[in-house]
């Protein structure tokens, strides 16, 4: 590759990071935000509507229900009418239903709030995947994902000791703390929604920010990867569904799916069944100190499955991290060690996180892109419906074994999954040495 060359490649690909990564990842922390909070608000929340253990499971898992069955629609629709325009009304629909939440006055009424929220909020996140294979090459893609999905700690992050404080400090018009949680943290989505119609570009060629150079060198880039896929993949999305590969990813991503909602709705709960003596807020920063450690745990798995070109590893890692922690979380005994092995567990389902979005697009061409990235996604999204259920019908212990075992599994199936898929070093076709597992 000669200079001129190797200076629009840099310059492009640093453009199109800055442009692009920063503003989703933002957008992202806000739905995992809006996703989550019931859990905190479930700390008054389940009181005032008279909530059991059992219901409130059903009501955290029931937003997914929604959000599988429009899932696929939705990435189907956003690559017809393209992404600005989708991601957009994706985004203002969740935030509106998000502030109404605020006025529930039963259990039937938030039954019915979560659903239409899963049905609004549908085709957001595979959306935004379908769209980094728009504007990355499958090399960049690791990187890009790994910065998404580093929205699901650092919203807990933000999202635990703010929504603990508007719960103890803001009763305006003598609304109930967990009422204006719900309105304040939804509000942004809806900005947010308005903004991406402005800041968003479809493709590249769209891109007024890229100089045309730029612009003819990613879309070659882009093109010749993507024939480069026809070799390898599927080219119809009939085929794609009868490969069995698209169906053991999905188990995959189902089970972590599984593990990290069941906990990121329960932990403020099981925090307070060991320390119900703590207020809210010092719940709220308890809560945040497994997704601290989930943060360079995905930044590391991202990077070391990038670099080395092992996916694969790095994913089995990652579950034998969570096994191990959920297990020892079952004899937990006191509030410090639950923390502490719910921390270990967070090692690997963040780090599973930050190495399978770029190892789940190599599977896909672009015909078979949208439909297959939806589908993954939409059946890994069951699990948060399982997730939340597992907790709310079983003992905290045997919740945390029948996860520890799921983690297991999820390793077993993995190991039967052989690629045939593109060398992300090189950029050629790479024919792997395992016969294709189909």
């Amino acid at each position: 590759m000669n200079s001129i060359n190797q200076s629009i490649e840099s310059t492009t690909i640093k453009k199109t990071m800055i442009r692009i990564l920063p503003f989703t990842f933002i957008c992202y922390v806000i739905a995992y935000l809006d996703r989550v909070n019931l859990g905190f608000a479930a700390l008054e929340m389940n009181a005032d509507l008279a909530l059991s253990a059992e219901a409130f499971g059903l009501l955290s898992g029931i937003f997914f229900l929604g959000y599988f069955l429009f899932e696929i629609p939705s990435n189907m629709i956003m690559h017809k009418v393209g992404a600005k325009i989708w991601i957009a009304r994706i985004m203002i629909t969740w935030g509106i239903i998000a502030i109404l939440t605020a006025f529930v006055q039963s259990a039937t009424h938030l039954y019915i709030a979560r659903f239409l929220l899963g049905v609004a909020e549908a085709g957001f996140f595979p959306g935004i995947i379908l769209y980094f294979t728009y504007w990355f090459r499958s090399k960049e893609r690791g990187r890009a994902s790994a910065s998404l999905v580093l929205a699901l700690p650092i919203g807990m992050i933000i999202g635990a000791p703010l929504s603990t404080w508007i719960m103890d400090n803001i009763a305006w018009n003598g609304m109930a703390g967990w009422r204006w949680m719900f309105i304040l943290e939804g509000s942004p989505a809806v900005i947010l929604g308005i903004v991406t119609l402005f800041y968003l570009s479809n493709r590249p060629k769209d891109a007024k920010w890229l100089a045309d150079e730029e612009k003819n060198w990613l879309e070659n880039e882009l093109d010749r990867e993507r024939k480069e896929s026809l070799a390898v993949n599927k080219a119809s999305k009939l085929e794609m569904f009868k490969d069995s590969k698209v169906w053991k990813l999905a188990f995959i991503y189902f089970a972590n799916y599984t593990a990290i909602y069941g906990l990121g709705f329960w932990l403020p709960s099981i925090i307070k069944s060991f320390a119900n003596s703590s207020s809210n807020m010092e719940i709220g920063w308890l809560t945040i100190i497994p997704a601290l450690i989930g943060i360079p745990s995905m930044l590391l798995f991202g990077w070391s499955s990038d670099k080395r070109n092992e996916h694969r590893k790095h994913l089995i890692a990652s579950f034998l991290f969570a096994a191990a922690g959920f297990i020892a979380c079952g004899f937990a005994n006191s509030a410090t060690m639950m923390i502490v092995m719910i921390s270990f567990a967070a090692i690997g389902l963040y780090g599973f996180v930050g190495a399978f979005f770029s190892f789940m697009t190599l599977f896909f061409t672009e015909s078979t892109a949208p439909a297959g990235i939806a589908t993954v996604n939409a059946f890994a999204s069951l699990g948060g419906f399982f997730g939340p259920m597992i907790f709310g019908q079983l003992a905290l212990s045997n919740g945390m074994f029948v996860i520890g075992a799921l983690a297991i599994l999820a390793c077993a199936v993995i190991l039967s999954l052989k690629q045939k898929g593109l060398n992300v070093v090189s950029g050629k076709v790479d024919i792997e040495k395992n016969a294709i597992n189909q």
